[in-house]
């Protein structure tokens, strides 16, 4: 039986394999339900504003420490700051 491993959370970006950390990412958003998910549009005007603010590094949320891809591709979710 072949186990997947997870990247451990107490790990520091730099030392995660990028394409490892993008499929971690994007298999968290797939794992949400379609009726969970934001719509496309949404998701996409969500992250357009996450790129201009100054809370973003390294794809955080330096106001409440979340990735901002998978928070943005959440339906019922919103920004911290209120921006969105």
């Amino acid at each position: 039986m072949e186990e997947t491993q997870r990247f451990c959370k107490k790990c520091l970006l730099r030392d995660i394999d990028p394409d490892r950390y993008k499929e971690e990412i994007e298999g968290y958003i797939n794992a949400l339900s379609p009726s969970d998910k934001a719509a496309p549009k949404a998701y996409a005007k969500r992250l357009h504003i996450c790129e201009s603010c100054e809370y973003l590094l390294a794809g955080t949320c330096q106001a409440c420490g979340c990735y901002v891809e998978i928070r943005a591709a959440g339906k019922r979710v919103v920004c911290p700051k209120k921006k969105w």
